[in-house]
């Protein structure tokens, strides 16, 4: 497929995933993913073959238009997409597959300071939430949801949904026929059962308080009473 052809797929893939996108030329024009896009298209290239300083060049700028940080070694498929896009940041050695759409603050990040394989890989149809992390050379298998401001330090099979810090398995699901099957969460069991706890509490304190409010109240009473008995 040639570049012309993937750049169309790359702006009907935006017009499908954002609905605010009204025409092709709005995106060709205002989405900053789209340009950061075809700005690493050309580094990209550039960078296979070995050219110095330029790829990196190409990509600053492209930073500083678009607030989008891509190293010119990341690997990218078809159809990707970056929605709003600002904080975003792909590392050297990552690798997107196909139909990937990341929203703000996704960072796919490194932890090794080795010339490794250092960075992510994720695969076809995974979608990272705003602000989160995928940090290592961890692979996110495909149809892969990462929720919102989640760190995901470890591999994810096909098909879950992921949130948290760190990140853990909460569902499944099948895309073919929109079904999900929910996982049990400990954690959030957990603090269910501790909201619950702190309900009964609350109402046993009310319950004391008022119990001692009416024996201040009979107390207060007896001591009144021989008084008036007196007087009488």
């Amino acid at each position: 497929m040639n570049i012309l052809a993937e750049i169309r797929e790359d702006i009907r893939a935006a017009m499908a995933r954002d609905p605010a996108a009204r025409s092709a030329l709005e995106v060709v024009l205002f989405y900053p993913g789209f340009h950061a896009r075809l700005a690493h298209r050309l580094a990209h290239a550039l960078h296979r073959r070995g050219v110095p300083l330029i790829p990196r060049g190409i990509m600053h700028l492209a930073r500083f238009f678009t607030g989008i940080e891509i190293h010119p070694g990341a690997r990218i498929g078809r159809r990707f997409f970056i929605d709003h896009g600002m904080g975003v940041v792909i590392g050297e050695t990552a690798e997107i597959g196909d139909d990937v759409t990341l929203y703000q603050g996704v960072t796919l990040g490194g932890t090794s300071t080795r010339r490794v394989k250092r960075h992510p890989t994720l695969r076809d149809r995974v979608t990272v939430g705003a602000g989160a992390k995928v940090i290592g050379a961890v692979e996110i298998g495909e149809n892969v949801r990462i929720g919102a401001g989640s760190v995901v330090v470890t591999n994810v099979p096909p098909n879950a949904t992921v949130v948290g810090v760190p990140g853990h398995i909460v569902a499944f699901h099948d895309d073919s026929n929109g079904a999900i099957q929910r996982l049990p969460d400990p954690e959030w069991e957990r603090l269910n059962d501790l909201d619950r706890r702190l309900d009964e509490l609350r109402a046993q304190i009310a319950h004391l308080e008022e119990h001692l409010a009416q024996l201040h109240g009979r107390h207060h009473d007896g001591q009144e009473a021989p008084g008036t008995a007196a007087e009488r």
